[in-house]
């Protein structure tokens, strides 16, 4: 509803066509298809019901039914919400009552003219702004000032200018009379949209069942009925902060490249990825939804457990104080493709990766989770989902003496004992990953090492059950 001097304005109609594009970054493209009945020459055109967290310098419209038939001369977001603090900051100067009831019970009706509104937005001396409480003040009509009264407050009238939806307002010339179908296209905040994935493990461990949503969630003020919905997956750059400003042009239309059966459609577009839901669905207003994404059985998986004691420790060098000793519990990981072969296939959007696998009576028990990036198709991705309980790795340096060029520490040796215990009834490896920076090379080892970059040595140990190993080796290290 559009009250005051607005009832004049030409109402656009409600959509009749939808498509919402959310992005990563918390924010959405809206275009919708609207109707107007124009007259020639100069008017103003509202369309209410739009995102109450607009970013008013992305609203652009133009005529889908005949281009080229109107200009617009002005755009406008008008957003002075009716509310109690609004009519009464408007009313200052107007004649208002209070309803009250005294303290001995009687009933008083008290009327004079507002003199303060309970808030004021006053300025201050660095070019800002800030809202200040003044409390009410009215006079009556036989001269008492009343500071503060209390009790149910009228108005004879809404004041101008108010509204009770947050509307655009263009000021257009059309050169064509009727009817005119238009599409509308703007930015607004508070629609964000993130992935969840679950893995079900089975028994051994070796392979698992994924189930993939798409959670969205809209705080943007308003609901929509969408007949095409658009999930963005990249990383969009924007300038920061989006205020309201100008008005600037709105988005291109996306091609559909390839279609599925139910759910999501995955294409490329640009550098980033787009899935089209192939169905239309309703977002409202301060709602989280959940819509499936993808579904896969029988992926395989490899279980890695990991002792890695130097990976907080970038460019460390050696010294006489040494770090990342002492007991380690090994990471356990778990490793998967996103393959074809692996019904999967699909860019997979960044999102929380929960980990279950089933117990010996066949129920679901959660073993962890993690957080995957944007990841493309054909790629391996690493889940880092908790410690090993059993499987224990003790870190020990046990030689250490300076390499001299003369008078100057050019380098070091160091001896390093790293004792691995398997405590499982069953057999299990362990990876040890060794990092050393600068110059550096081994020069004795007790178990093959293979270099896995310029800075890590890879180890891994085949344990029975029960079983204890230990890896030694001495590494040079110069600068």
């Amino acid at each position: 509803m559009i009250t005051g001097a607005m009832m004049s304005l030409v109402l656009a109609s409600q959509p009749s066509s939808t498509e919402l594009t959310i992005y990563n970054g918390g924010f959405a493209l809206v275009k919708e298809q609207r109707n107007l009945n124009l007259k020639v020459g100069e008017q103003e055109v509202a369309v209410q019901d739009v995102a109450q967290m607009i970013e008013a310098n992305s609203v652009a419209i133009k005529s889908l039914s005949a281009p080229g038939s109107f200009s617009v001369l002005e755009q406008n977001y008008q957003y002075d919400l009716i509310s109690p603090i609004a009519i009464l900051n408007k009313a200052v100067g107007s004649e208002i009552t209070f309803n009250r009831v005294l303290p001995n019970g009687d009933r008083e009706r008290l009327t004079g003219t507002l003199m303060s509104a309970p808030t004021q937005i006053v300025g201050n001396a660095n070019g800002g702004s800030s809202m200040t409480w003044n409390g009410m003040v009215i006079q009556t009509a036989d001269g008492r000032v009343i500071l503060n009264p209390s009790g149910e407050i009228e108005v004879s009238s809404i004041p101008a200018g108010l509204i009770t939806k947050p509307t655009l307002v263009w000021l257009l010339n059309a050169a064509k009379a009727g009817a005119n179908q238009v599409e509308l296209s703007y930015i607004t905040g508070g629609m964000t949209w993130k992935s969840d994935y679950v893995f079900s493990l089975d028994a051994e461990g070796k392979k698992a069942d994924l189930k993939g949503w798409v959670t969205l969630t809209n705080n943007c003020g308003t609901s929509f009925a969408v007949n095409k919905l658009k999930l963005l997956a990249g990383d969009v750059q924007r300038v920061q902060p989006q205020n309201q400003g100008g008005f600037g042009g709105g988005g291109a239309r996306l091609a559909m490249s390839k279609a599925a059966d139910a759910g999501f459609a995955e294409e490329q577009f640009a550098d980033y990825h787009l899935y089209t839901l192939l169905r239309p669905t309703t977002v409202k207003d301060k709602e989280i939804k959940q819509v499936s994404l993808m579904e896969a059985t029988g992926v395989p998986m490899k279980k890695r457990l990991l002792a890695d004691a130097m990976r907080n420790y970038g460019q460390y060098q050696p010294n006489e104080g040494a770090v990342g000793l002492g007991e380690i519990k090994p990471l356990i990981q778990l490793e998967f493709k996103n393959s074809k072969e692996n019904q999967m296939g699909m860019p997979l959007p960044k999102g929380v990766v929960k980990v279950y696998q089933r117990d010996s009576a066949g129920s679901l028990q959660l073993l962890g989770e993690d957080e995957i990036d944007h990841t493309p198709k054909e790629e391996t991705v690493m889940l880092t989902v908790g410690r090993a309980f059993d499987v224990r790795v003790d870190r020990k340096r046990t030689m250490f003496k300076w390499f001299r060029n003369g008078n100057s520490v050019r380098g070091s040796d160091e001896t390093f004992e790293i004792e691995v215990r398997n405590r499982k009834e069953t057999p299990e490896t362990v990876t040890v990953w060794e990092r050393h920076w600068w110059e550096h090379s081994l020069t004795s080892s007790s178990i093959p090492a293979k270099k896995l970059d310029a800075n890590i040595y890879e180890f891994v140990v085949d344990l029975k059950p029960n079983e204890v190993k230990t890896i030694t080796y001495t590494v040079a290290t110069r600068w």
